[in-house]
């Protein structure tokens, strides 16, 4: 029987990730699912609009 994958909304792109062996230490602090979100998080949050 296989374990169902924890998932996660990223927090710039907005796209699902699933868990990663190479997060299992720190699953909670996850917040990108990329060094590219990571390095553009300012980036995307000054291109949101204000509503």
């Amino acid at each position: 029987m296989r374990k169902i994958k924890e998932s996660k909304i990223c927090v710039v792109c907005k796209k699902p990730m699933e868990w990663r062996k190479s997060w299992r230490n720190n699953w909670q602090e996850v917040k990108y699912c990329s060094d590219r979100c990571r390095k553009n998080k300012r980036v995307m949050k000054s291109n949101t609009p204000e509503i």
